[in-house]
């Protein structure tokens, strides 16, 4: 359980952050995003935990794009926070908590996925973890960066990639949802052998309707690697999947 004590950061844009008094906040410097972190890392040598942020604040109700992506959900940081392994890194996204010069609205909306996207979430992992084991766990839109950082970026030492409501297939999500496509985004698609060759599970929401079970399920291939949640949309009620996702070690 995540403990009592806890310590607040405060970062641009007035939001604030509770976390265990055993977390730090850092910010890492890539060569073109500064992200925001927290992390816990108490046996250095062990399996590295990465939680993977979404989308988070990309569009408003109106379905315009935000100035500010930084997430008004609570989930992956309640992963995070809660599990007890010895080394948990909660990572977000470009752009999200931190303003580096180069964000722009394309970096949460068409380009979400761009190759500069990539290299940052690549870089902060390999600086935090080294050729460590790592196990990544990305929500929604984190579970293709998961994908690309293991797949298209060859370096890091993955384990496993879990996913929750991971959109794996931008492609077909925007078709799905008849949206215009990322065409600044690179695409998990391009690299779907290498992705089939890490150890893997995925879960769905039986009421999600943002990325439907269907898709994960034709991306992914095989019934066997995708766990189905009832009851459970998008970004809410998730907490009884949390045990097993802590559990992975």
């Amino acid at each position: 359980m995540i403990k009592l004590i806890v310590i607040m950061v405060f970062l641009a844009g007035c939001t604030s952050v509770s976390a265990p008094s055993n977390y730090v906040y850092k910010e890492v410097e890539t060569r073109d995003f500064t992200l925001a972190t927290w992390q816990k890392i108490t046996e250095p040598q062990e399996v590295y935990k990465i939680y993977i942020e979404g989308d988070g604040y990309a569009f408003d109700r109106h379905g315009k794009p935000t100035q500010d992506p930084t997430p008004k959900g609570t989930l992956v940081r309640e992963l995070a926070f809660g599990d007890n392994s010895p080394n948990v890194i909660y990572l977000a996204r470009p752009c999200q908590y931190v303003k580096s010069p180069i964000c722009s609205v394309r970096h949460w909306t068409t380009a979400r996925f761009a190759p500069e996207i990539i290299n940052a979430e690549y870089e902060t992992i390999k600086q935090i973890a080294g050729n460590h084991p790592v196990i990544l766990i990305g929500f929604s839109g984190g579970a293709q960066i998961a994908g690309l950082v293991a797949t298209a970026k060859p370096g890091l030492n993955v384990k496993k990639i879990i996913t929750i409501a991971g959109n794996l297939d931008h492609l077909s999500w925007t078709q799905y949802h008849n949206l215009p496509p990322l065409n600044e985004s690179m695409d998990l698609e391009s690299y779907r052998k290498q992705f089939a060759e890490v150890p893997q599970v995925h879960y769905v929401g039986s009421d999600d309707k943002v990325i439907p079970s269907v898709l994960v399920r034709e991306f992914v291939g095989n019934d066997d690697l995708v766990v189905e949640v009832n009851g459970v949309n998008h970004n809410e009620d998730w907490e009884s999947i949390y045990n097993k996702v802590w559990s992975e070690r």
